[in-house]
């Protein structure tokens, strides 16, 4: 997945702001988080109780059903994988641009 930093895309700045906020990450900036890098185990040290909790709160704001740990592994890859993830099954009233 290639990304064009000269137009940022929305939705994964705003989940980038809502990770840090759900999971009180007040040590990391937001921007700092790059779009390709492994959410779970990679440079921002998320757990499985981190991904617990941002798959609730993931559900909750955009109306996404992340069911099987499977799904869960592959929505919460990175960044760009959990924009991707979120255009593809939320419902059509709450889906990002």
């Amino acid at each position: 997945m290639s990304s064009d930093s000269s137009s940022p895309d929305p939705l994964r700045s705003r989940l980038k702001h809502l990770i840090v906020g759900t999971l009180r990450l007040e040590d990391i900036e937001p921007e700092a988080i790059p779009d390709d890098e492994p959410l779970i185990g990679g440079g921002l040290s998320l757990d499985s109780v981190d991904a617990l909790e941002l798959v609730v709160r993931l559900e909750k704001e955009f109306g996404i059903k992340i069911g099987s740990s499977e799904e869960s592994r592959s929505a919460l890859a990175s960044i760009a994988g959990l924009a991707a993830f979120i255009r593809a099954n939320a419902p059509k009233e709450r889906r990002p641009a």
